[in-house]
């Protein structure tokens, strides 16, 4: 098995597994609930810090003195 067939392999393997995943937990209630309520708590945290160093590297790069 040559490299790149093996690399494909491994990418059907990988995707074939997180639509099983996802059907499991998207067809859960509780699992569903954990999961909405993780995507809130990491984009409530990421996407506040993300733009909060923007506006910093921004600033920084504006020439402005603090």
């Amino acid at each position: 098995m040559t490299s790149a067939n093996a690399r494909t392999a491994a990418n059907v393997v990988l995707v074939s597994a997180g639509v099983a995943a996802a059907y499991v937990v998207l067809s859960t209630p509780s699992l569903r609930r954990v999961a909405v309520r993780a995507a809130r708590v990491w984009l409530g945290a990421t996407i506040p810090g993300f733009l909060i160093a923007q506006i910093g590297r921004a600033w920084v790069e504006s020439g402005r003195a603090a």
